[in-house]
Parts: C-alpha cells; sequence; structure tokens
C-alpha cells in the first residue's frame, strides 16, 4: 500500500509528459501531412537529374 503512494504520482506525472509531448508534435506540424513521406521514397529523383535542360539543340 505504501508503494502506491509514490506509484500514483509518478504515473500522473508520466501521462502528463507523454500528453504534453503529444500536444506539441501535433502543434508543431509532426501530422499534418503523413503521405509525404511514404510517397517521396517512391519517387524517382533521379529523374530530375538525368533530363537536364540544355540550350545548345536550339542554337
Amino acid at each position: 500500500m505504501e508503494s502506491l503512494y509514490l506509484l500514483i504520482p509518478v504515473a500522473i506525472i508520466f501521462c502528463v509528459i507523454v500528453v504534453r509531448l503529444l500536444l506539441w508534435a501535433i502543434d508543431s506540424g509532426q501530422y499534418d501531412d503523413l503521405d509525404k513521406e511514404s510517397w517521396r521514397i517512391l519517387a524517382d529523383e533521379d529523374f530530375e537529374e538525368e533530363k537536364p535542360e540544355s540550350k545548345s539543340e536550339d542554337d
């Protein structure tokens, strides 16, 4: 029973910290665009680098 006097305040403090971190993450925009990173790894970024626009063909 005496251990509950220690464990209950520790659990409450832990819950408050978790809620504060969750609210900070939401406010900082961490959950704004969840699909961006999943599509970014599938995008072919090399395609843009291989296709330089050269003006020498027009001359």
